[in-house]
């Protein structure tokens, strides 16, 4: 299936949250023909050891970013094309698929579904296997500029797949995926291929983690204990 740039491919989906407000998710389709699902196919083949039928993943992990670029369209066009363009040398050694991303948050708090929930997108190192991404317009030059309505868009779209996938157990921000390592759910062979990353950083995520601590779900700390069992 080719998916296209788009508001019809999904059409607009409505979600009722638990406090009655009206939660909308809006599909706005990057491209994802089958030379890209056959990229990411070779990017689990390569740096999981995995070698599925196809891109579908389980998810277990919510993992939240900002895209350090000032507006929707720009963000948008990052995730877009299917090849890694020539601007991330840093990733290139690592396959050719461009990153992706399950949602991006605008700053007014829209939020767009970018590709299929349950298709893999490259977006954090070792767990793309495991992890559903959302990315939030901002944070350019490292700065932390996301808004409120990012985050309690950020807020309804954690209840919203934690409600819809119960195998959801950990929520992380990007600065914090390396604590993964060593972990049962890292999956990165390739040793010498890590970034170090900022975002979305400890204010934000420590707000998402307050709002939604009735899920119970697994941050930094309870991945460290796991690892030492």
């Amino acid at each position: 299936m080719y998916w296209r740039t788009g508001l019809t491919a999904f059409g607009i989906v409505l979600f009722v949250t638990g406090c009655g407000a009206r939660f909308k998710i809006i599909d706005q389709l990057i491209s994802f023909s089958p030379e890209r699902i056959e990229l990411t196919r070779q990017y689990l083949e390569q740096h999981y050891g995995v070698s599925p039928k196809d891109i579908t993943i389980t998810p277990r992990i919510i993992v939240l970013h900002w895209t350090a670029i000032a507006d929707f369209a720009g963000s948008f066009r990052a995730f877009e094309p299917e090849l890694l363009p020539s601007s991330r040398p840093e990733l290139a050694s690592a396959g050719q698929v461009n990153v992706a991303i399950q949602f991006l948050v605008d700053k007014d708090g829209k939020v767009y579904r970018l590709m299929p929930e349950t298709w893999m997108a490259r977006h954090c190192i070792g767990l793309n296997y495991e992890s559903l991404g959302v990315e939030n317009v901002g944070g350019e030059e490292g700065v932390d500029n996301l808004t409120e309505a990012q985050l309690r868009a950020n807020i309804e779209l954690v209840r919203y797949l934690v409600k819809k996938y119960p195998t959801i157990n950990y929520l992380i921000g990007h600065h914090e995926h390396q604590q993964f390592v060593g972990h049962p759910l890292w999956r990165e062979k390739d040793e010498n291929y890590r970034t170090t990353k900022t975002d979305p950083g400890d204010r934000f995520m420590t707000a998402v983690r307050a709002a939604v601590s009735d899920l119970n779900l697994k941050g930094v700390n309870e991945i460290v204990a796991e690892k030492k069992k």
